[in-house]
């Protein structure tokens, strides 16, 4: 395919050409700050062999309605707005893992960078979210 045939296709095709760069810049973007706040990626399984084998704290993030709705056993809830002012709750967690998460594993991506800066070292974002967790079929708590 020669270089005339290209111009061609992005002439003809704008916004395929559009959302291709969109979704590449999104795609990019949630990357670069995955890898800017320090967090590790772990699956379902991982978090629960952290949980077991190096007493793994769970972070929610997600707001109150979606907490109440279901949420990981023994769940710290402390939504991602107020994790700043309550990261004292946390402190007494700072030498153990501590899993990060909300509905996709998106929006828990930007508790690393706040829990990094109040200095906890081993830091994990479950990967997919409580969506994974459940089509891991795991138990989740509505207490």
């Amino acid at each position: 395919m020669d270089f005339a045939r290209i111009l061609e296709f992005i002439g003809n095709h704008p916004v395929l050409i559009l959302a291709f760069v969109g979704t590449l810049g999104v795609l990019l973007a949630s990357e670069i700050s995955r890898r800017l706040s320090g967090m590790k990626a772990v699956d379902p399984l991982q978090a629960t062999q952290l949980s077991n084998r190096e007493n793994a704290v769970f972070l929610d993030i997600r707001e109150d309605a979606e907490y109440s709705g279901g949420h990981l056993p023994e769940a710290i809830h402390i939504p991602i707005k107020q994790l700043p002012e309550r990261i004292a709750e946390l402190n007494k967690h700072k030498d153990c893992p501590v899993i990060a998460y909300c509905r996709s594993g998106s929006r828990s991506n930007g508790a690393g960078s706040i829990l990094k800066k109040h200095g906890f070292e081993n830091v994990y974002n479950l990967n997919g979210g409580i969506a994974a967790w459940q089509k891991a079929n795991l138990p989740l708590s509505k207490k």
